[in-house]
């Protein structure tokens, strides 16, 4: 009976977390159509977030789509052009401890690079971040995580 109990408590932890990670992955998006038609001329690759909203310069973006323990916040731009995209933020993690639903998100400050924009197979037509790499600018980092991880971003 414990079990079950515990696992409908984690269950319902992960569906409010992925609810709150789709709304905060949307949080990033420009509104309205005037913001979407100079998103859509704009030459420059895009990031495409885990709602396959196109998004240039988010302030947030969700790694982990699925669960949400893993967020970019704070995200500071200092470049965005043809080839490549960089910005300074914070990545929240979540240290799953004892489990994910009972764990304490932690801040790392990281340098935030996109690149090999690619076609977008949803929209041929639009360029899209194909890679990103988090650096730590610390020696804290979450536990197993290397100073400079790379994550292929999905298309």
């Amino acid at each position: 009976m414990r079990g079950s109990v515990v696992g409908t408590a984690v269950t319902l932890a992960a569906g409010a977390l992925l609810t709150a990670a789709m709304t905060t992955a949307s949080a990033g998006t420009p509104a309205g159509a005037a913001a979407t038609a100079a998103q859509a001329a704009s030459p420059k690759p895009v990031l495409v977030d885990c709602m396959w909203h196109r998004n240039v310069r988010p302030t947030d973006f969700i790694l982990a789509c699925g669960d949400g323990n893993s967020v970019l916040t704070k995200l500071d731009w200092k470049q965005w052009n043809a080839r490549t995209a960089t910005a300074e933020g914070v990545n929240l993690v979540n240290d799953c401890k004892p489990y994910c639903a009972a764990g304490k998100f932690h801040p790392y400050p990281v340098t935030v690079r996109l690149d090999r924009p690619a076609p977008w197979k949803k929209n041929p037509g639009v360029e899209h971040f194909t890679r990103m790499s988090l650096t730590y600018t610390t020696e804290a980092r979450p536990e197993g995580f290397k100073q400079v991880m790379v994550y292929p971003l999905w298309d």
